[in-house]
């Protein structure tokens, strides 16, 4: 079986210091052992009907499935998910074993 992801679109309220959530998000996803990696991006290309309002992407991969049960759970992931989704005004999260068609070269 292939990688546990933990894919997050998001749209932030207006008043939120985006800078501030992302370096939040980086710093937990560096300090824990369970996040394989962690990619983000700002949406620059979809039209507003496609986008729906969202604007960040967030992926979070891990080696399996119980790592991300114990990313859950962790102190670190239940104090920032405060922060996180007090700054939210939409979101959309979706936790799925990836299937890999394509390596990266």
């Amino acid at each position: 079986m292939g990688d546990f992801k933990h894919l997050v679109i998001a749209k932030f309220k207006e008043d939120v210091v985006v800078e501030e959530i992302l370096k939040g998000m980086e710093k937990l996803a560096s300090d824990l052992e369970a996040v394989k990696s962690f990619e983000w991006g700002q949406d620059i290309e979809s039209q507003d009907m496609l986008r729906q309002g969202f604007t960040h992407a967030f992926i979070m991969t891990f080696h399996k499935k119980e790592d991300f049960t114990a990313f859950l759970g962790h102190p670190n992931h239940v104090e920032f998910s405060t922060t996180f989704s007090a700054a939210i005004e939409k979101i959309v999260l979706l936790d799925f074993p990836a299937v890999l068609v394509k390596a990266p070269a």
